[in-house]
Parts: C-alpha cells; sequence; structure tokens
C-alpha cells in the first residue's frame, strides 16, 4: 500500500450492511475473519457479515477467534424463568452473536466455518463442529496461526475520542493480539493480500491508553454510529464455597511483597484476592487464621522459603494477561501499587533500592553511575529524563544549555557542583512518571469493573497498560528488563486434574473434547520456569462430583495433559501446597499425596507402588491423614459465623431471593440427574403446597404466582418441594452454589 492510500485510512461509515459490502469489495468473497476474544467482539458487525453469508451461498466465511459468549438462556422453562429477568438487568442491550446460536443448535450453513482456540468454559462440549475446527494453540502462537489460515479481515471493537482536532482509538480491553497481528498483516498485504482492517466504535468500553491507542490511521474502514453502542458482556460473580476460600488461603501465602503477580477469573482467583486482602488489612487475624488451621504448622517451610504473611509495604505489580475484578480490587486494597517502569536503568536503580519514585539529589548521580546519561546532559539525555518526568516538562534544551522555567540558561553539567544545585533546586521534578502497575492484553469482568474503569480519570487510567499478548505472556523482546520488572512472579492459574508424578490437564477431558483451551497457561508456565524467583501455580480442588458419586482429582495418569510433569511446579488445594520442582518422582508423589482427600490417598498410594514410583513400605504421614470435606467444614463454621470466608466477598448481583432459588434448583437438578431420583422428586412435588405465605417471593420471582395451566401448577409444586428443603431464613450470602 502506497503512503498516500495509507494517509486516505480510514473510511468512516454509519451503516454495518454499507461496511460489509465495503470488506466484500476489497477482499473478495473468501472472507477469513479474525475477531477478538471476549469483549472486543463488534457483535453487530460480525452479526451483518454473518447474515450477508446465510443469505448469499457464494461467499465462504470462516471466523477466527475465541471465547464467544451469548447471554445465557437456560435449557429447562425453569432455568429459563430463573434466568431472564437476571440476565435482562446484568447484561441489558448486549447483542448475541448469531453465529453461536447457530453453531449452538447444530444449524451453521455450509459455507460458514468457525473456528476458536478458547471455549467459554464448557459450553461446547459435545458440540461436533466447535470440537472438531478448535485450534489448540498457545496465546502467544495464535497470530501465527491466524495467518497461516489465510485471515484477511480483522474486526475489532474500539473507543473513540477528540483530541488536537484529530479522532483516536482504543483497542481497550482487547489490544492482546490485534497489536501482534496488524505489523505481519500489512507486510502481506504488500505482496498482494488483499485485507480489510475495521473498527466498530461503542463508547461503552473504557478508553485505554498507552499500547492500546491507535491513530485513525490504524483502520481501513471505521463504523461510528451510536445506535450500535451496547452494554458490555458482565460475568457475575458465583459463590465461592469454604475448599475455594481454603485454596485461595494457601495460595495467599505464597505471593512475595515487592513480586509480581498474574491471576485470572474465577472463584479460586476471587478466593485468593479475598485472603490476599484480609493478610494486607488484618494482618493480626489473618495470622491466626493461618495458625488455628494449621496452616504454618504443615507447610512454614514452602511459606517461609516462596512467600510470606505480612503486609504488603512495597506491595505489587500485576503482569498479567486477564486484567480483571480481582486485580481491580487489589489496586483498590493498597496492594497492586508497585510501578513498574519501560527502562532497563532506571528499573534496576529501583530494584536495587539506589533511587526511588520520589526525585531528590540523589536521582541524577545514580543515574549517571549507571551510565544512563552524560555527564554534561545531551538533547537525548534531556529527552530521556523529561520523558520519565525526572526533570519538570517546562524545562528545555537548547544548543548545549537548559533553559530553567524562569527563563536562566544552564550549562547542565553534572560534575559543576553548582550546576548540580541548581537542576535539583529548579529543574527536577517531583516523582518519576510513566510508571505502570499493570500490563494486560485483555479483560473482562463484572459491570462495577467497567464503571470503574470508565470513571477514573485519564492519568489513573494510565496507571494500567493494556498491550499486546507477546509482550505480556513472554520475555523475548528485552530479557533484562522483563526480568527486573517481574521480580519473584507468582503465576495462578486453575487445572481441572493433576497426576502424582505432576502432568496437569486444564482444558481437555479424557476422550477429546475441549471444555475450555491451553490460552495463555502454558506460557505463564513457561515464564516461570526461565524469569529469575519465579514459580507457577497451579490450584485445583481435590475432588468433584460426577454422576452422583465424588471422584478425585488428583490420579496417578490422565489421557490428556495441559502442562507435562517436567514443568511441574507447585500446586495446591484445599488441603495444602505441594512443591514439585527440581523434585525426584516419589518425592512429587507424596507432595501431591499429603494435600490429596483422605479417601482416595490409600488407593493412589497402591497405585504409585504397584508402578515402582515410590517406596514399597512408604506411609503417608499422620498430619496428612485426615484431608475431608467434613474436617473443612467444620474448621470454617467458626469464620462464617464472624462473617469471614463470604461466599460472595465482593457482592453479587443476584438479589436474595434469587441466591435461594438458584441453590434450590441446583439441588433439584442434582436430585433429578437419575431415574430413581427423578421419580422419588416427582412424588415429592405432587404433595408440596405451593400455597406455603414463606415459599411466596419465591414464586413470585419464578413467575408462579397465579400458575394457570396444569404444567405451571406441577412446575410452582417442584420449586416448592426444592425450596420446602432450603433453610429459608439464613444468610443469603452463605449459599455456596448457583446453577
Amino acid at each position: 500500500m502506497t503512503q498516500e492510500s495509507a494517509m486516505s485510512r480510514p473510511l468512516i461509515l454509519t451503516d454495518i450492511d454499507q461496511c460489509v459490502s465495503e470488506i466484500l469489495a476489497r477482499v473478495g468473497k473468501r472472507v477469513v475473519v479474525g475477531t477478538p476474544l471476549g469483549i472486543g467482539k463488534p457483535n453487530h458487525l460480525v452479526n451483518a457479515l454473518y447474515r450477508r453469508a446465510c443469505s448469499d451461498s457464494s461467499i465462504r466465511l470462516t471466523i477466527l477467534t475465541a471465547l464467544s459468549l451469548n447471554k445465557p438462556a437456560g435449557k429447562s422453562d425453569l432455568e429459563r424463568r430463573f434466568l431472564a429477568p437476571f440476565v435482562e438487568r446484568l447484561l441489558g442491550d448486549y447483542p448475541d452473536l448469531d453465529y453461536l446460536t447457530d453453531l449452538e443448535r447444530g444449524a451453521l450453513p455450509a459455507n460458514v466455518e468457525i473456528s476458536e482456540f478458547y471455549f467459554k468454559s464448557g459450553n461446547l462440549l459435545g458440540n461436533a463442529h466447535a470440537q472438531q475446527h478448535y485450534v489448540s494453540s498457545n496465546y502467544t502462537h495464535v497470530v501465527r496461526d491466524m495467518l497461516a489460515a489465510g485471515v484477511n479481515v480483522i474486526l475489532q471493537m474500539v473507543a473513540s475520542r477528540q483530541g488536537d482536532g484529530r479522532t483516536f482509538y482504543s483497542l481497550s480491553g482487547n489490544p492482546d493480539l490485534t497489536l501482534d497481528i496488524l505489523p505481519p498483516l500489512r507486510t502481506a498485504e504488500k505482496a498482494g493480500r488483499k485485507i480489510a482492517v475495521v473498527g466498530l466504535v461503542n463508547n461503552q468500553l473504557p478508553y485505554m491508553h498507552g499500547d492500546a491507542e491507535v491513530d485513525a490511521e490504524f483502520f481501513d474502514l471505521v463504523v461510528d454510529n451510536p445506535r450500535y453502542a451496547h452494554h458490555l458482556f458482565a460475568v457475575p460473580s458465583m459463590a465461592i464455597d469454604p475448599a475455594e476460600h481454603m485454596i485461595g488461603l494457601y495460595a495467599s501465602t505464597l505471593v512475595m511483597d515487592g513480586g509480581t503477580l498474574q491471576v485470572g477469573i474465577g472463584n479460586l482467583g476471587d478466593a485468593f484476592v479475598y485472603a490476599t486482602q484480609l493478610r494486607h488489612a488484618e494482618n493480626p487475624r489473618y495470622l491466626r487464621i493461618l495458625e488455628q488451621l494449621g496452616v504454618l504448622k504443615k507447610f512454614a517451610g514452602e511459606i517461609q522459603a516462596l512467600g510470606g504473611t505480612g503486609v504488603y509495604k512495597t506491595g505489587l505489580y500485576a503482569g498479567s494477561e486477564m486484567f480483571s475484578d480481582g486485580l481491580l480490587h487489589l489496586y483498590r486494597a493498597g496492594i497492586v501499587k508497585r510501578r513498574v517502569y519501560d527502562d532497563d536503568a532506571i528499573q534496576e536503580l529501583l530494584s536495587s533500592g539506589k533511587i526511588t519514585e520520589h526525585l531528590d539529589a540523589d536521582t541524577l548521580p545514580a543515574l549517571l553511575a549507571a551510565d544512563a546519561i552524560r555527564p554534561t546532559l545531551t538533547a537525548e539525555n534531556v529527552a530521556f529524563l523529561k520523558r520519565f518526568g525526572i526533570l519538570r516538562p517546562d524545562v528545555r534544551y537548547d544548543s548545549g544549555f537548559l533553559l530553567l522555567p524562569d527563563g536562566a540558561r544552564l550549562t547542565p553539567d553534572l560534575n559543576n557542583a553548582e550546576a548540580r544545585r541548581r537542576l535539583n533546586s529548579e529543574a527536577l521534578g517531583a516523582r518519576l512518571a510513566g510508571g505502570v502497575l499493570l500490563h494486560g492484553a485483555f479483560f473482562l469482568g463484572s459491570n462495577w469493573f467497567y464503571d470503574q474503569l470508565r470513571g477514573m480519570p485519564d492519568a489513573e487510567r494510565r496507571l494500567f497498560s493494556m498491550t499486546a499478548v507477546s509482550k505480556v505472556n513472554e520475555i523475548f523482546s528485552d530479557v533484562e528488563l522483563e526480568q527486573t520488572q517481574h521480580r519473584h512472579s507468582r503465576f495462578l492459574n486453575i487445572c481441572m486434574k493433576m497426576t502424582l508424578l505432576g502432568a496437569a490437564a486444564s482444558d481437555t477431558l479424557a476422550g477429546g473434547q475441549v471444555v475450555s483451551g491451553v490460552g495463555g497457561q502454558y506460557n505463564f508456565v513457561a515464564m516461570a520456569h526461565a524469569l529469575k524467583e519465579a514459580r507457577s501455580v497451579l490450584m485445583l480442588k481435590s475432588t468433584r462430583r460426577e454422576h452422583g458419586h465424588t471422584v478425585s482429582n488428583l490420579v496417578w495418569d490422565y489421557a490428556q495433559c495441559t502442562i507435562p510433569r517436567h514443568l511441574r511446579d507447585i500446586a495446591i488445594t484445599e488441603y495444602g501446597v505441594a512443591d514439585l520442582r527440581g523434585k525426584q518422582d516419589w518425592a512429587v508423589i507424596a507432595a501431591l499425596l499429603n494435600i490429596c482427600d483422605s479417601q482416595f490417598q490409600n488407593e493412589l498410594l497402591a497405585q504409585a507402588k504397584a508402578a515402582g514410583k515410590i517406596m514399597s513400605d512408604y506411609r503417608i504421614p499422620e498430619i496428612f491423614r485426615h484431608n475431608t470435606p467434613d474436617k473443612l467444614h467444620g474448621d470454617f463454621k467458626a469464620y462464617l459465623a464472624q462473617g469471614l470466608f463470604p461466599a460472595f466477598p465482593f457482592g453479587s448481583d443476584f438479589t436474595p431471593e434469587e441466591l435461594v432459588l438458584g441453590q434450590a434448583l441446583l439441588q433439584l437438578k442434582q436430585r433429578t440427574a437419575t431415574l430413581p431420583g427423578k421419580l422419588a422428586t416427582l412424588v415429592t412435588a405432587l404433595f408440596a403446597f405451593a400455597g406455603n405465605a414463606r415459599f411466596a417471593p419465591y414464586l413470585k420471582r419464578m413467575g408462579f404466582e397465579n400458575p394457570a395451566t396444569f404444567s405451571e401448577r406441577f412446575s410452582a409444586k417442584l420449586v416448592a418441594a426444592a425450596l420446602s428443603r432450603m433453610p429459608l431464613n439464613q444468610d443469603p450470602n452463605y449459599n455456596r452454589s448457583l446453577p
């Protein structure tokens, strides 16, 4: 593309159908779309392009993406009645993705292909098209794979602002892949590939600065019309149970003050955030809890070597592909407060304590000693010092002199005592500038999270740097700088299962069905082994319910593997911490048996002995022989009574009635999962009295205040029967789970 045509970008449009026509005119009828994961998809535009392909079979459309999100609707009448008012309240006018609706019901046209590298967890199990066209790829390899697949259209939702007579755009919560794919895509364009890079403005997106902010020329086409603005997809917090809280508590002991944190979304991430806030804000109480629960007695060595239990004086820096509610809560709590700077010398001087963020007479000599500046400042030195706020913005360089704010001219010779004195008194800034508290590649969160970002002053929002996933999930660009920035990194992620030899399954079931995707987990595990002082932490509950039975998530072996055992590091269950790095196989097995549910310890130990991987006379220490749910729940009762470890520590989008109904409906679903349970439930429902006044607000919420048909009357009885098993007078905050 010529410089002249590049400067003519973008073409501003106000109609999405016109935009679709323009895309087809530019690239032809073989359209390979790359569109961001999560909230960065321009749903209205994607839908318009999909509808065009549905109506014109000569168009061959492939959509390459991840984490497609539609409003939950429910499969049964009871689920729909429960979800509809809640979803309307939470998501408002968020538009569903038509291709996802058709994909879920097996109705994609033959000329359309959907290929994702990450699914909403469990959402597409058993879906033939989705499972067959899934691409298993590390987050940082996705751009490579998209280019190989022939991507020729990028569709992205963006925010916009006016400044200096120009329009600027922000990739907001999804610069992750777009920043990485544009350079090679423009190179391919010069070699003859027809491409279209398209933005759809939605100013509901928070306007993020830094790398996420791009010039108008970044795009070929921009659709800007307020009628296409809509609510962002919001994720409600789900109830955290005692086992999850215990995992979070253990994880909170492994993060060092002054370190680096990566943590994702979900219950285990929220549990960690809650425990970390407790550690910082109520440290004496936190320490008592660790003592009372036996955490310090069992795992003092691991905690002393890997983490800490004190308050966060220096605070944490967040290097996390996902920026979510939890990290924002830690910022508000004064825990995420360690700023990093995009310069090797400044970062090293800060880390070594030779300078602080508050500038003083020692700052310039320290930079000089580090060879960051010359003894007599040059124009380049002055620009560098002003960029980081070391010199005031109203100081100027002119022909070898500094022009001070009062107009005086000064020879900037740092070897001259008088020149240094004047520089410090008349030209030095107050605090380092340009530091950030977080580097993230994408964000997804609650309505509270989006409101917080939108409401921040620009200066505060700049502390959260949204950037390319290659910058967050890899350490190849500037290894020394990233080593210094990522001090004592702790990468906290979840997995589904772990073998006793330390391999983890996080995304795929034994039979090959994909639950979610690899995403960035492998990247972070690899980084934990590459960075100095860094550790990977995989969190999982020790058991789960399967077909009405409790099964162990710690197993001898498993058919699928996301993290191979040679990258094993730290594992956490509700029963403790297992440090696996560099350990002999028998020691790895022993450490994982210590944090396994005791119901399964003997069987797993026997399997390890039969395989010849642990000594035949090995015995699990008695202190780890009491890992039971009953003991854990008993230990937590006193804390729950004190208001500690609540199910919803950061509030809930559910009403009190919905919390009770959610648990009642979940238990109803579990009881009717088998034929005997279904028959017993039906009999119970026949004799249930739906007219009980205690049930009235719940039945009204479900639309059963005046059931008219037999079906409605029987459904009301089913709900009444489920409610009869519930302690309706309890604090709804302690309901443990929702459907």
